[in-house]
């Protein structure tokens, strides 16, 4: 979602603030700003589309000052446009905003009937009109922080640059994250430590209802009941946050490229030194666990629907699954036997997050799998299990899925061992398929130059279906959500069992037909499904390995052949050819492959 950064200096800060905005493009943008104090004046500049624009306006009109602040914006309420881009300007007070200010209409009604006057549509120019309202009361900027801050309804992050105060940064964070970090005689505010990571690797994180006072000298910083709060200051690894394509297209392509590196550290964390078992270093307890309930978004919660199989077979424990949206509202009934899991590469998923704070204290444990060891899910939850997959950038997520499935795999080893259901053999020859993934996922890698090929055809189609049985249909889900992000090509993914059901009326020549099937138990069924869409002049794209190639008979249109690999991790290498052919048609099309339109990385706002 929107990125924000502020920075106190002791140089120029305008080409700091832009540098540390180019960071968190990833989050999806439509619109950006800065605005400084510079000789006591508060002055800001915005731009539509790209950073590149700002770039250019901020040659014509320098913005100097040694104080300010910078923001991305995905836009929320009212449309891009420079009246509604940030920084927003009342007066003294300019602020920067990622969230939603949920009480706005009547906070605006308020002030409009004080006379104040809006130039935009946000609710984020309320935030600044209040603030400035309080100022112009007589009250200080501590004071009027307050006054704004426990006014507000709904998730924020607020960074506030107040004119005549050039050694001021007024931060606040209830739902959106937020850190600050510590310089020499200078101090930095970041929407994530990424932002920061040229600037400092002294890092403090905002828990949520927390605010803060911030001068070149430190922070000053308050829980959500204005006491003052001492918070940690963090080592980060810088390496870990490195940004750049190493020498690929695209910031995708690599990720996806790094999947055989970050799959062996995350193995590499949960399996045993004798590499037999899995060790997960914490007192979770699934031996009377009535039920398990998942819920994530998005790719997570795909990986989620994978691993339902995992447990429902391998620990023959019952699963609850939905997506987070949709379970906060429902208020289900929990038993407190039960234990609920939640998954998001972020940490921070806003609806992830709800729903887990519904979840706690009605269950008798919360897991979390997450890539951000330090986020608000991993620090609410009772085990927070890191995947290990290092910054992901491209807004379609890739080494994050097969990570979270890696790490997902190994908490299914773990409930079953516990509650009896594999013997110490069995654990080992798990263990051993799972050591054997890095190896297999390079030479799945191989496919590239064929998918290539391929993906010039499906570039062309205006509708794609995805069909996958058991432990595939996830992954067929999987396959057309990554099309559809970055291709802008209407794709769906089905159980090849329901095809007759509705999905066959869609096919005919034009349609290409994507199965995803290794020759496993239900290869045969698969098989029948596609002959139906061959006798339709449908075009059968099949992805399996070399039995699944020789049993499947004449007519397939066009074959991926995968290495061999145990049935029940299928679904992490069968990940790589979707993703592949995802990339592949977006960049035939020509589409903003890692920040497609409309989207963004995290999702910190409903």
């Amino acid at each position: 979602m929107c990125g924000i950064v502020g920075v106190l200096g002791t140089h120029e800060v305008s080409p700091i603030i832009l540098d540390a905005l180019k960071r968190l493009e990833y989050r999806g943008y439509d619109s950006a700003g800065i605005a400084t104090i510079s000789n006591g004046t508060l002055a800001r500049r915005r731009a539509l589309g790209k950073l590149i624009n700002l770039s250019d306006l901020l040659v014509h009109e320098p913005l100097p000052g040694k104080s300010g602040i910078g923001h991305t914006r995905w836009a929320t309420h009212g449309a891009p446009s420079i009246a509604n881009a940030h920084p927003h300007q009342a007066g003294r007070v300019a602020v920067v905003h990622n969230g939603i200010i949920e009480n706005f209409r009547e906070l605006r009604a308020a002030l409009a009937a004080k006379g104040c006057n809006f130039q935009s549509d946000t609710d984020t120019e309320t935030v600044a009109l209040l603030f400035q309202d309080h100022l112009s009361a007589g009250l200080s900027p501590k004071e009027a922080a307050r006054h704004t801050i426990s006014a507000l309804n709904g998730a924020f992050a607020l960074c506030f640059l107040i004119e005549g105060e050039e050694d001021l940064l007024v931060v606040a964070r209830k739902g959106s994250p937020l850190a600050i970090g510590h310089g020499k005689g200078e101090m930095y505010v970041g929407s994530d430590a990424l932002a920061l990571a040229p600037m400092t690797d002294r890092i403090t994180y905002l828990e949520e209802g927390d605010w803060a006072l911030i001068t070149r000298a430190g922070a000053q910083i308050f829980d959500a009941e204005g006491q003052p709060v001492t918070r940690k200051i963090r080592e980060i690894q810088r390496d870990a946050l490195a940004n750049d394509k190493g020498g690929y297209k695209h910031f995708m392509a690599k990720e996806i490229a790094e999947q055989p590196g970050v799959l062996a550290d995350a193995i590499g964390h949960y399996v045993s030194a004798d590499r037999r078992r899995i060790e997960i270093d914490a007192s979770i307890d699934f031996t009377h666990a009535s039920r398990l309930t998942m819920v994530a978004c998005g790719t997570a919660f795909l990986a989620c629907n994978v691993a339902r199989y995992w447990f429902e077979c391998l620990a023959r424990l019952p699963v609850e699954l939905d997506v987070a949206s949709e379970f906060r509202y429902r208020e289900p009934p929990l038993a407190a036997d039960a234990l609920a899991l939640f998954v998001s590469q972020s940490g921070e998923t806003a609806d992830t997050l709800a729903a887990l704070r519904y979840c706690s204290g009605k269950v008798a444990e919360v897991i979390s799998v997450v890539n951000v060891a330090e986020s608000t899910i991993a620090r609410e939850s009772d085990l927070a299990l890191p995947i290990y997959a290092g910054l992901e950038i491209g807004v379609a997520s890739t080494k994050a899925f097969t990570c979270q499935l890696t790490a997902l795999f190994s908490l299914v080893v773990t409930a079953a061992r516990q509650r009896g259901h594999i013997s110490p053999e069995r654990e080992a020859a798990l263990v051993a398929s799972l050591l054997s993934l890095p190896a297999i996922v390079t030479e799945a890698l191989a496919i590239e130059r064929k998918v290539q090929h391929i993906a010039r055809s499906l570039a062309e189609s205006r509708d794609i279906l995805f069909l996958g049985r058991g432990q595939m249909y996830p992954l067929a889900m999987e396959g057309a959500l990554k099309l559809k992000e970055i291709s802008y090509i209407h794709a769906e993914g089905y159980p090849s069992g329901e095809l007759k059901h509705g999905p066959i009326a869609l096919v005919d020549k034009a349609v290409p037909v994507i199965v995803m099937a290794p020759r496993d138990a239900l290869f045969d069924k698969t098989v029948s499904n596609m002959q139906e869409v061959m006798a339709r002049g449908g075009r059968i794209l099949l992805i399996t390995d070399k039995a699944g190639a020789e049993a499947a008979g004449e007519g397939v249109w066009q074959t991926l052949i995968l290495p061999d690999v145990d049935e029940i991790l299928a679904p992490i290498i069968y990940a790589i050819p979707a993703q592949l052919l995802a990339y592949h048609t977006a960049v035939t099309k020509g589409t903003d492959v890692d920040q497609p339109r409309n989207l963004a990385k995290s999702v910190t706002v409903e």
